[in-house]
């Protein structure tokens, strides 16, 4: 995963996957979700470079976590990256649709069945790419690297009545292949003299710092390593 956040701020991977009411704040009953909406400043190296906007929200039986994301990077050019992604209530993924829009066009559409993922690319001038991968453990979420609500996704799924350290299976669209990511309570954590609940994220070579308000609505993401931070607006 280290590799596709250098690659997003350099290159951009081009071949893969607010402020609510009050009462809106409230879960639904029997999901781990509530509804959110808002919108991300992304900064490399201290600097802005872009924008996320995004809202989870009730669909139907489910959830649908959106968003768009939008980067401008010197001698990079401009992207911009939208996802949606339809979750059952506890969490597992329904299906995935993602594009990105550069020089050129592409998307991806997966579909989650019986632990199985059914992945079609499209990529401008070239014929639709199908694979299908089976999981062997029940899939927890999509965690899409160019997409940041996706980490808010992860706060709703962690258990922090339990605390610890948890484990969760995810798929990384960009990497068309299952992932782990070990997730830990990082205690209560100040930045920018806010006080925030920290989660701290790890793969075998990235980890990323995410810190959440008293609702467990994402506010900060950062990810010392690349010299990255998201921080909502």
């Amino acid at each position: 995963m280290k590799l596709k956040f250098i690659q997003f701020f350099s290159v951009l991977v081009l071949t893969s996957c607010a402020v609510v009411s009050l009462f809106a704040q409230k879960k639904t009953p029997g999901s781990i979700f509530a509804p959110d909406k808002g919108k991300f400043t992304i900064n490399l190296d201290g600097k802005a470079i872009g924008h996320e906007e995004f809202e989870i929200a009730p669909s139907g039986a489910g959830w649908v976590a959106k968003g768009t994301t939008s980067v401008s990077i010197p001698d990079g050019g401009a992207t911009r990256v939208t996802g949606s992604l339809a979750l059952q209530s506890d969490g597992a993924p329904i299906s995935y649709e993602w594009t990105a829009q550069a020089d050129k066009t592409n998307g991806a559409h997966i579909i989650f069945v019986n632990g199985i993922a059914k992945i079609t690319l499209e990529m401008q001038g070239a014929r639709p790419f199908e694979q299908e991968m089976t999981f062997t453990s029940p899939l927890i979420s999509v965690l899409d690297n160019n997409l940041y609500h996706h980490y808010a996704v992860v706060g709703r799924i962690y258990d922090w009545s339990k605390g610890g350290t948890q484990t969760f299976p995810v798929l990384i669209p960009q990497e068309l292949t299952p992932g782990t990511i070990t997730v830990e309570s990082a205690g209560a954590t100040t930045s920018g003299g806010k006080s925030y609940e920290g989660l701290r994220v790890s793969t075998t070579d990235l980890e990323i710092l995410l810190l959440f308000d008293s609702k467990h609505r994402l506010m900060r993401l950062e990810v010392p390593s690349v010299k990255v931070s998201v921080v909502r607006d």
